[in-house]
């Protein structure tokens, strides 16, 4: 039998390809139904992220939403420590933080309600496979210690797969919003 490690390095194998695939092919309107979602939640802080190699782009959603209310990227604070998540606005000066991603010049930090959280592959019971850093499991157990946190999965519905191998720490998606439709897991 395969250790759990070598069963997940598959499923993210197979799930960046599904990405790949799904992202050359995305006319860039993707984040439709996300700004649809959130439309809903007006004014509740929210935390989405800047988009990285073949992510699909939550900016255009996160810019509306920018205009009623608090939006905040994350910044990783360092090895299997929890995110901490800096105010955003479209156009102002990013940098490059871990990992390549973007981040706020200066830091502002903010606590979330609603985290646009990124994704390798997803399945329909809201089972999500990240990177493997643990970064959001660590960041939505600590929320959700504090107070109601709804994690709502970005992805392209290619990558949706059948059965994923999730473990006890893995922590479950409220909603998964992909360009074609929205799974609510609630």
């Amino acid at each position: 039998m395969k250790d759990m490690s070598v069963i997940k390095a598959d499923a993210r194998k197979a799930g960046f390809a599904r990405r790949k695939v799904a992202h050359a092919d995305d006319p860039g309107t993707g984040a439709g139904l996300l700004s649809e979602v959130l439309a809903g939640y007006r004014g509740v802080p929210l935390a989405g992220y800047m988009p990285i190699r073949t992510e699909i782009n939550p900016l255009p959603a996160m810019a509306e939403a920018s205009a009623y209310g608090a939006v905040s990227v994350p910044v990783i604070m360092g090895e299997a420590q929890p995110l901490k998540f800096a105010k955003w606005e479209p156009e102002m000066p990013m940098v490059s933080g871990a990992f390549g991603a973007r981040i706020p010049e200066k830091l502002e930090f903010i606590e979330p309600e609603i985290l646009i959280v990124p994704l390798v592959a997803f399945d329909a019971r809201g089972g999500r496979l990240g990177y493997g850093g643990g970064f959001y499991d660590r960041s939505l157990e600590r929320l959700r210690a504090k107070h109601a946190t709804l994690a709502i999965g970005f992805a392209y519905a290619a990558q949706e797969a059948q059965d994923l191998p999730l473990e006890p720490t893995d922590q479950p998606l409220d909603l998964i919003v992909t360009e074609r439709r929205v799974f609510d897991l609630r």
